[in-house]
């Protein structure tokens, strides 16, 4: 900053990082991560021990480990939404038309909430 003024430049996010970033398949990584966001906060929620949740979805404990701490690499979409029915949780998928106004299609993940169903 030189004289009170920002000479940097700013550019807005995409609000997808991984494709800010340049990142390969950005979009299903950043599925997977919200995906995960949500897994992780059922299994905080309910206070399941890391080995408690293993049994539950039928995986070892460092899985659980691996997945709470976002190393991924090891987990699909279709796998990490399978453990999201596991913690008695439905997943929909809802495909539309995507508006005008937006320029590409995308993918998006919400969650409706972690409280118990």
């Amino acid at each position: 900053m030189v004289n009170g003024k920002n000479n940097e430049n700013v550019t807005r996010s995409s609000g997808n990082i991984f494709a800010d970033l340049g990142v390969r398949d950005a979009g299903e990584k950043q599925t997977r991560v919200r995906l995960a966001v949500a897994i992780k906060g059922i299994i905080q929620s309910r206070q399941l021990s890391q080995t408690a949740a293993a049994q539950l979805l039928n995986i070892s404990q460092p899985k659980i480990s691996a997945l709470v701490n976002y190393q991924l690499d090891g987990f699909s979409i279709e796998r990490l939404m399978h453990f999201l029915n596991g913690l008695d949780r439905d997943v929909e998928i809802v495909i539309r038309t995507k508006p005008r106004s937006r320029r590409a299609a995308r993918i998006l993940v919400t969650e409706a909430g972690l409280s118990p169903p």
